[in-house]
């Protein structure tokens, strides 16, 4: 028998899991792409079988179009491509498309199409909304097809919070997690699992090309945490760099931004931050100040729905109620100082009053933040930086879920290079700028700086 291709321990794992979403991948090399196209096939018999498999621009598509053209038409002899229409047409009538999503508006040029089949390559170029919006074409032409989502991606990326909090986070991976969904009081239950992949679990890269172990093993520190060992903590683009969750350090303090809460003492100075928000998620963090200088970013509200950079639509009444009923149990006697982005003294919505005019109706005041970006950049990175002895100069408590989600995972602008890229979930990170900047500090570099292993390869 003429065998056109076969898969791989790991990309066989990957074919045989049954949830409704699977991520595979984490690291380059894997023969996630291969793994995409051949999952793709799999109800290629059925004539209204519909399948699409996305990449972010079409000229991206180019690479997984002429890999498609070395198996499909060999493995379904007649099966025919349209360039124009990105589309195979298979001997039974049944179509495998390939589909971009360059802006994120270009989600509703899949309006009224069904795919039984939605594959992303490269998932962590997309936002969540580009992501979720394809849940909704995700349905049958036809009875007889099943209807399910797979992905692949490096680390890295626009998307990499959500990916990571979706997928990875918290998780153990090729473990089924379900998500229970009501609606109308009926309870739907959809799953997903990961698939991790690296380039060891692709022998046949590896005897066709030794060397490129070698190349993903000399690229700098970040690409290669990512690239070669799948680390998720680590990925090119990543602007806060410095940042470290270490668990072992929780206590001590030592090597860790991250740390067990504990109670303020009443003397240390504190201050309240403020990004506002409607659609997209509001941000309030409360932070303490030590006699030393040292910040720590002690409670947070975060206005997210349970789907990521998606706001939770409260008006300014509310927020300021929820931020007073907060201050009211735990902060009574303690003097706050706010900060916001300045933009909220500006009227809007139609409303008569800003928003820091309608907060000031609840007692909730705040002083307008220096929104400098760069300046409030680099006071973060200031803040992150290690001593000789491991200590930083900000911590943050476990408890802040929005923060150590949210700011490690925010990448450089494409065009304004040493800035933050604003379409990723930068709210928290918005509102700690505010307040770093009425506490700026110098740089100390340190001199000694943690190791960690970084893989099974010692090169």
């Amino acid at each position: 028998m003429n065998v056109i291709w076969k898969p791989q321990p790991r990309q066989a794992e990957f074919l045989s899991r049954p949830e409704d979403e699977v991520l595979y991948g984490g690291a380059a090399g894997g023969g996630k792409s291969d793994a995409l196209l051949a999952e793709a096939l799999r109800q290629v018999h059925i004539p209204h079988y519909r399948a699409i498999i996305f990449r972010k621009t079409y000229p991206q598509c180019a690479e997984l179009v002429d890999r498609s053209r070395q198996i499909y038409p060999f493995a379904y002899p007649g099966a025919k491509y349209n360039g124009q229409s990105h589309c195979w047409t298979f001997p039974s009538g049944a179509k495998i498309y390939f589909g971009s999503m360059q802006h994120t508006q270009d989600r509703i040029n899949y309006q009224g199409k069904h795919y039984d089949f939605v594959g992303f390559d490269e998932l962590t170029h997309f936002k969540w909304e580009e992501y979720s919006y394809m849940f909704s074409r995700n349905r049958p032409g036809g009875s007889g097809t099943r209807c399910y989502i797979r992905a692949t991606c490096n680390p890295g990326g626009i998307g990499h919070g959500w990916v990571k909090e979706r997928f990875i986070a918290g998780k153990e991976p090729m473990k089924t997690y379900t998500e229970e969904i009501n609606v109308n009081g009926k309870i739907l239950k959809k799953t997903r699992t990961f698939v991790p992949s690296t380039v060891f679990d692709n022998k046949i890269l590896l005897d066709n090309d030794p060397n490129y172990l070698a190349s993903l093993a000399a690229m700098p520190e970040a690409e290669k945490k990512a690239l070669l060992y799948g680390d998720w903590d680590s990925f090119s683009g990543q602007v806060f760099t410095e940042f470290r969750n270490n668990a072992e350090g929780y206590i001590n303090r030592k090597w860790t931004h991250v740390i067990e809460p504990f109670d303020i003492p009443s003397w240390w100075r504190r201050y309240r931050s403020f990004d506002f928000g409607y659609s997209k998620p509001f941000s309030v963090g409360w932070w303490a100040v030590d006699g030393e200088g040292r910040v720590y970013r002690y409670r947070e509200l975060y206005g997210c729905t349970s789907e990521p950079d998606t706001g939770v639509k409260w008006t300014v009444p509310e927020m300021a109620r929820q931020i007073k009923e907060i201050e009211d149990t735990y902060e009574k006697g303690n003097t706050i100082f706010g900060i916001a982005d300045p933009a909220i003294w500006d009227v809007r919505y139609g409303t008569e009053a800003s928003p820091a005019q309608q907060l000031e109706k609840f007692g909730i005041y705040f002083d307008k933040g220096d929104n400098s970006r760069l300046a409030g950049k680099m006071q973060m990175h200031y803040r992150l930086e290690f001593d000789e002895d491991g200590f930083p100069m900000m911590y943050v408590f476990n408890t802040c879920k929005a923060f150590i989600r949210t700011v490690p995972s925010l990448i450089y602008d494409e065009t304004k290079t040493e800035d933050v890229d604003t379409a990723g979930e930068d709210h928290v990170y918005d509102e700690s700028r505010y307040f770093l900047m009425m506490n700026p500090i110098k740089s100390k570099k340190a001199t000694k700086k943690p190791t960690k292993p970084t893989g099974p390869l010692d090169l």
